[in-house]
């Protein structure tokens, strides 16, 4: 009786300890599966964040659909007025817009790539091969960045001037087809994402450096080179100073013919602020189309990381 009752009781206990065991599993799964909720002060803050970030934006809209007299008052306008396409139309008459906008395209377009493809590349460079002097190389690099630009700029113009470039898009794509800051964003962010492993497994299987950076290194690297497009796009559209000097209002970038708008004796700024929202119009949409594609690749290399 003692011999057949104790593995009934065996099992008894211990079917009986296993369901607190199961309880707590469903209770820790419940809670793994529960979505967390900001307090309402997360959400009023980032409301107050969201309309001084668009406030700007705004203004320049409400500017630009006025006239000169009534921007000039005080208080200024808080809201729209009836100018706003006629104001469009005479900055994209007086400034050249089309032209300008052609040209900003081409430039921060080239630029962009450009520094995208040679960033990423002199990043795994940096980052997963061995060579001598690397170090000494990435702190080359890095030291550029404390360099002011302004130092460069009557060097960089006489050579433009003797290539022959002057006044010519490729005097303002060229000088800056690379930028350390990229080179040191992407060496950074492959030094973290890229594994050593997946870079010697590809060497195991017989592959050379650039077929490793085409096949490995670009698929992981794919939300960083993202964010540094859209980075290096943005500042490339917005440049002034540069092109300014290189550049006259026969071939301008867009900020370059926004100067035409301000010239004379007395400025409308109206027309101003309208030549600013042509200007910017284009940015906005490239963000509303790719943004979303870029903020998902952000979030899959950080998961991925």
């Amino acid at each position: 009786m003692t011999t057949q009752s104790l593995p009934a009781r065996t099992g008894s206990a211990v079917r009986t300890s296993r369901k607190p065991a199961g309880r707590g599993g469903r209770l820790l799964r419940q809670r793994a599966g529960r979505q967390h909720h900001a307090s309402p002060l997360a959400y009023v803050l980032l409301a107050v964040m969201a309309l001084l970030s668009i406030f700007p934006l705004y203004w320049t809209m409400v500017a630009a659909s006025t006239d000169n007299t009534r921007v000039s008052q005080t208080p200024p306008p808080f809201l729209p007025g009836p100018n706003l396409f006629s104001n469009l139309a005479r900055a994209w008459d007086e400034a050249a817009m089309g032209k300008a906008m052609v040209n900003s395209l081409i430039v921060a377009g080239v630029i962009a790539l450009s520094t995208v493809m040679f960033a990423t590349l002199a990043g795994f460079a940096f980052a997963k091969l061995r060579f001598k002097g690397r170090n000494a190389l990435l702190m080359l690099v890095i030291g550029t960045m404390l360099v002011p630009p302004q130092l460069g700029v009557v060097p960089l113009f006489m050579m433009m001037a003797e290539l022959g470039w002057s006044q010519q898009l490729p005097a303002v794509i060229f000088p800056t087809l690379v930028s350390a800051v990229g080179v040191f964003f992407m060496r950074q962010y492959l030094s973290e994402a890229l594994p050593d492993e997946l870079v010697e497994a590809g060497r195991v299987d017989g592959a050379h450096s650039l077929r490793i950076f085409w096949s490995i290194v670009l698929p992981v690297a794919r939300p960083a080179m993202a964010v540094l497009f859209m980075i290096t796009f943005v500042h490339a559209w917005n440049d002034f100073f540069w092109p300014f000097v290189v550049l006259d209002m026969t071939n301008p970038t867009v900020p370059v013919a926004l100067t035409q708008l301000s010239a004379g004796y007395v400025r409308d700024q109206s027309l101003i602020m309208a030549g600013a929202l042509l200007g910017t119009l284009p940015l906005l949409a490239m963000f509303i189309v790719f943004g979303r594609q870029i903020v998902s690749g952000i979030m899959a290399g950080a998961v991925k990381g």
